[in-house]
């Protein structure tokens, strides 16, 4: 949270260490992954944790002391009444806001606190990123992929080698019937093999590597295979650390992503557009559960592109398994995505910027440790 104190027993009960060895109301606010603003009676923010100001993207120095209703567009006119009444407790699922030139979906809390009249918590956790808390329907659908991948794999393998045998018995005309067939057969085994890294469940070991190598090589993997000469700017921190992943998941995720963001770009009715861009967010700490765990994920590595922006109706479910926008698209890119980013711990999500019309895929990694002298 801030180091200025918010007036009255609030900030006292903020600031008080515990009497034990738990940690202080503060301490505990500030580790919270969901957004939490105190709100004083005159309706300005007087406390900003950690998690508000990666959420609104702003220090918690320059939120305090502003109201709260000019840092929150809030669409709903029937929300925006009842946040104006002070004693209102209020919880809204789903709802749309604008924070500076970017739409998000959230759910928002109001809880007013009963010994200090007008002064309120509001807690904001944003919807449409991917999911940090375990979801036991989602690796059910992951596993799925994988055992189906195995039961149709065999046949197959017959299937292709009974079409090359009738190419070559068959008639010159016909044999283009025969190739069909073969080919087919490896369009379907490439969507296999796509199931069954989606399903697996083994990733490579997590170690400290450079960012950029996996970057400029997924680049160069795109530009190599693409139709479209689209040029990818790069706008690079160049004091950026070693992240703590896995090369090849990484540059996978990343050829994705990029992928994705040309295929976006060429629908633009200008000049298509596509950034990778990277920054270390100190200050502004994203945290992802794991394992019971926080796990400070400081590194962002985004991707974006200024195409027509995801379809409203799948904007919530972009990761899952078999959505997709694109006509002849299979919807396992994105899943695969998520799951790669979720192995190496780190957390995938995506926005949209109204003013300047671009879509941002986030990627947000934890550093690796640094090395011990000796």
């Amino acid at each position: 949270m801030a180091d200025s104190t918010a007036p009255g027993e609030v900030a006292a009960v903020l600031a008080s260490p515990a009497s034990d060895d738990r940690p202080s109301a503060r301490a505990q606010i500030s580790g919270l992954v969901f957004a939490l603003l105190l709100i004083d009676d005159a309706g300005c923010i007087a406390e900003a944790n950690h998690a508000a100001e990666n959420l609104l993207g702003i220090s918690a120095k320059r939120l305090i002391g502003t109201h709260l209703t000019d840092r929150l567009g809030i669409s709903d006119p029937r929300v925006a009444q009842r946040l104006a009444v002070n004693d209102a407790a209020l919880v809204v699922r789903d709802l749309t806001l604008v924070i500076g030139e970017t739409e998000m979906r959230v759910n928002l809390t109001a809880s007013p606190l009963g010994n200090h009249p007008g002064w309120r918590v509001i807690t904001l956790s944003a919807l449409g990123h991917e999911d940090n808390a375990p979801d036991q329907s989602g690796e059910a659908m992951l596993s799925a992929p994988a055992i189906l991948a195995h039961e149709i794999k065999n046949p197959l393998a017959a299937i292709r080698g009974a079409g090359q045998l009738a190419e070559r018995k068959l008639a010159p005309e016909d044999r283009k019937l025969a190739r069909m067939i073969t080919d087919e057969v490896d369009r379907i085994a490439r969507l296999i093999d796509r199931m069954q890294a989606l399903g697996s469940t083994r990733i490579g070991a997590l170690e400290p590597c450079n960012p950029y190598e996996a970057i400029r090589s997924a680049i160069a993997t795109v530009q190599a295979g693409g139709d479209a000469a689209i040029e990818i700017r790069e706008e690079f921190d160049p004091s950026l650390p070693p992240v703590l992943a896995n090369r090849d998941a990484l540059e996978q995720v990343l050829i994705n992503l990029i992928s994705n963001a040309r295929d976006a770009a060429v629908l633009t009715n200008g000049a298509p557009e596509i950034t990778v861009q990277t920054r270390f967010v100190s200050g502004l700490n994203f945290s992802a559960i794991r394992m019971g765990e926080a796990i400070p994920l400081p590194i962002e590595i985004t991707v974006s592109d200024n195409g027509p922006g995801i379809d409203p109706a799948l904007r919530d479910h972009v990761f899952e398994p078999f959505v997709s926008s694109k006509p002849a698209g299979q919807g396992l890119g994105l899943a695969l995505v998520r799951k790669l980013v979720r192995d190496m711990r780190g957390n995938v999500s995506h926005d949209r910027d109204l003013r300047s019309g671009l879509t941002h895929f986030r990627l947000h990694l934890p550093q690796a440790p640094r090395r011990r002298a000796g």
